[in-house]
């Protein structure tokens, strides 16, 4: 029995390692459907090579992937998985083939209804649900087999103690191990955004400044000659759209010194309220002007240091972006909502605008990346750089067409 379990942990480890060497490192590119693949072998290769007891009884693990794609990928992933492991059944034949479709058809129905409240639930919650709902899975199976049995005998018991610690036991390490792989993945993405922040920062500290000067001079020499009578309507023109193009290139200096700046100036201490409220007022006209109506809350009692300048601006571009994705959908309604979850302050800011997609959203925060044909990316570049300051955390969830959610997390 032990080696049979022993492979059959192995059998379930292979969708596992196989993600982990060739896919851990690739966010957002493997295709679902491998995984799909690998846990359907997976499931197959546990009915091939059943734990045969030595009181004759015989339990396999194949409920496990089948239970943890229904969690993790709802009805579209976990159907092909159930018409495999059905049909695969009907081929091993034997007792049981007509409860096996009964339970497999109760799991698809009722297991993926949970996904969403499970998703949301943070890593150690996940491994405590997946093995819980293991538990009661095979609790209920085991109840309908005593129902069915003649007797309850010692055999029986035993068969139900070996399954179900079996199943809870291996669910339990088969998810520690994917939330590891999960908690990786964030972990590195953090690192390498830190990293890109931080070499922003040290190009803009050393070239912004001499960048500046220049144009300034240059600057001043063009309104000056402007000013000139002997100049023709033509070259005023000319002078005036090198004005335009001297100004717009100081703007992009000066987004690139607020990467570079020390908070240090206009620290304060405080639960953020004069500064969520003060930009809530200046981003009104520009929401009414884009038929867009804000919802306001405030529920914070929390106090952090920061940089007051740099967390309006912060605000203020997460505002404006949330405003300008419903300008296609002709106006709707942005919401804000400030409050206190756990020793943190939350941020939410949601809109119901033109939504991204998964590929979209990770390429968020990188130098001149734009979902807007004029944007340069820099305002959500000082988002990020912003709440890392601050040591805080981002989460965005958005689907195309439906709207977009920016919920910051700033530990006090």
């Amino acid at each position: 029995m032990f080696e049979t379990l022993l492979l059959n942990f192995l059998f379930l480890l292979f969708p596992v390692l196989t993600f982990l060497i060739f896919f851990e490192n690739r966010a957002y590119s493997y295709n679902r459907l491998i995984l799909v693949f690998m846990s359907a072998v997976t499931m197959s290769l546990c009915i091939a090579k059943p734990i045969r007891l030595e009181i004759g009884y015989i339990f396999d693990l194949r409920y496990i992937p089948f239970i943890i794609v229904a969690l993790f990928g709802g009805y579209r992933n976990v159907l092909p998985l159930y018409i495999i492991l059905n049909a695969y059944r009907f081929y091993v034949g034997g007792g049981g083939v007509f409860y096996s479709f009964l339970f497999a058809t109760a799991i698809l129905i009722l297991v993926p209804l949970y996904k969403n409240r499970f998703l949301k639930l943070p890593s150690k919650g996940r491994v405590i649900a997946a093995s819980l709902i293991a538990l009661l899975i095979m609790g209920v199976y085991l109840l309908i087999l005593g129902f069915v049995q003649d007797s309850l005998d010692r055999q029986f018991w035993i068969l139900s103690l070996n399954a179900l610690t079996t199943h809870v036991g291996v669910m339990s390490v088969i998810m520690i191990l994917i939330e590891k792989i999960i908690s990786n993945i964030k972990n590195r993405e953090r690192i390498v955004q830190s990293e890109r922040l931080n070499v922003v920062s040290e190009l803009a500290a050393s070239v912004s400044h001499e960048i500046r000067n220049p144009l300034t001079v240059t600057s001043g020499f063009l309104q000056l000659l402007n000013k000139s009578k002997t100049m023709t309507p033509e070259e005023k023109g000319f002078v005036e759209l090198s004005l335009q193009e001297l100004q717009r290139a100081e703007k992009i200096v000066s987004d690139y010194l607020s990467f570079a700046k020390p908070q240090s100036e206009n620290m304060v201490y405080s639960n953020m309220k004069a500064e969520s409220e003060y930009t809530k007022n200046i981003i009104m006209p520009y929401a009414t002007m884009h038929k867009v109506d804000v919802q306001f809350s405030f529920n914070n009692s929390l106090n952090k240091n920061y940089d007051r300048n740099q967390i309006q601006q912060c605000l203020i571009n997460l505002y404006k972006n949330g405003i300008e994705a419903m300008k296609e959908t002709d106006g709707g309604t942005l919401f804000i909502d400030i409050f206190e979850k756990k020793q943190n302050i939350m941020i939410s800011i949601k809109d119901n605008g033109v939504g991204m997609t998964k590929d979209e959203i990770s390429r968020l925060g990188k130098p001149y990346y734009s979902t807007k044909a004029e944007g340069t990316g820099l305002g959500m570049l000082m988002v990020y750089s912003t709440v890392d300051k601050v040591k805080g955390t981002i989460e965005v969830d958005s689907e195309k067409g439906k709207g977009t959610t920016f919920l910051i997390t700033i530990p006090t």
